[in-house]
């Protein structure tokens, strides 16, 4: 009998949410999807260290000071990740922008056009990257910028429908609606506990789906940060899921029958409207959203964090070297 990872296959294109080698090699995924927090963890085990020591030791000549050396090491850190994830994964890697320019359009597009570049000159092709930006304002419109330049986008910290609907009309390549963080929210602000049926982050990813698929968008949707194995199964069908090792080992080891959930044709036939996402109409459709505005900036913080630990890290050892 096939197991469940097997049977999501199926329907559903599995990727790997996590920056270590092994566990991709282990679950066989089609594509990797990196942040800051990720990375962080993996450069922090002896096995992963050397990748950041070669690093360091290209800049041993660099006339590169401060800042500007910092923020250079930091984008060959993020793309030598990516470039060993590429070796196992016959897809795609995604790989984030600085997340302390989630509200910055000029800064968010010349981050993303110096990380392409680096792959490029490593000789991977845009199509086996995308390039991870923040849901907001701001970064939906920078991956308007790129995805005209051929530079393809995630965009990731998505937690409302507003959200998605501003996404799709700047034509980008994949969104990462946030499951498990919003059903953390509800489960916070209700007390209560739901079933994958009823669950508030699989109804988001529910709802997007349907809306894309009704109105023709061509984004592909990627249901990320998962609490439970319920809500992986609760969206089998969806074009791309990301799920963390944990998750894939519990799908690995159960055999029981998977059924795919969601259906295009279904999604075609719903009788819904088209809602407004202009920038005042984001505006106030995420200031209504409670949820969403608070787990957005929460994402936006916590990577910041982390960007400023490993940055840390890598100043650390480059006083050393």
């Amino acid at each position: 009998m096939a197991t469940q990872l097997e049977q999501l296959k199926q329907y559903t294109t599995v990727v790997a949410d996590t920056g270590d080698f092994r566990q991709m090699e282990e679950f066989t995924p089609q594509d990797a999807t990196t942040n800051p927090s990720l990375i962080l963890a993996a450069a922090n085990k002896p096995e992963y260290r050397p990748i950041i020591d070669g690093v360091i030791a290209s800049f041993a000549d660099s006339p590169l000071k401060g800042k500007e050396l910092i923020d250079a090491v930091m984008d060959r850190v993020i793309v030598a990740f990516g470039l060993e994830i590429l070796k196992r994964v016959p897809g795609r890697v995604s790989s984030e922008v600085d997340a302390r320019l989630s509200f910055d359009t000029e800064g968010t597009v010349a981050k993303a056009r110096d990380i392409m570049a680096l792959y490029e000159a490593a000789g991977v092709p845009r199509e086996r990257v995308l390039i991870k930006i923040a849901s907001t304002w701001e970064g939906i419109r920078a991956a308007e910028i790129l995805e005209k330049e051929g530079i393809h986008c995630n965009l990731t910290l998505l937690f409302s429908q507003v959200q998605a609907v501003a996404c799709a009309e700047a034509g980008v390549r994949l969104i990462s609606p946030f499951v498990g963080r919003i059903l953390d929210w509800y489960r916070g602000a209700t007390g209560k506990e739901y079933t994958a049926e009823d669950d508030p982050g699989v109804v988001s990813v529910r709802t997007i789906y349907t809306y894309y698929k009704k109105f023709g968008y061509p984004v592909q949707i990627m249901g990320a940060s998962f609490r439970n194995k319920g809500e992986v199964l609760a969206l089998a069908g969806c074009d791309l899921l990301t799920i963390s090792p944990a998750l894939l080992a519990e799908l690995a080891a159960d055999d029981s029958p998977v059924q795919p959930v969601l259906n295009e044709a279904a999604a075609k036939a719903a009788d819904i409207e088209r809602i407004p996402a202009d920038e005042k109409s984001f505006r106030f459709l995420m200031n209504e959203d409670a949820m969403a505005t608070e787990k957005t900036a929460e994402g936006i913080r916590r990577f910041s964090a982390d960007i400023r630990k490993l940055e840390a890290m890598l100043a650390d050892m480059l006083a050393k070297a």
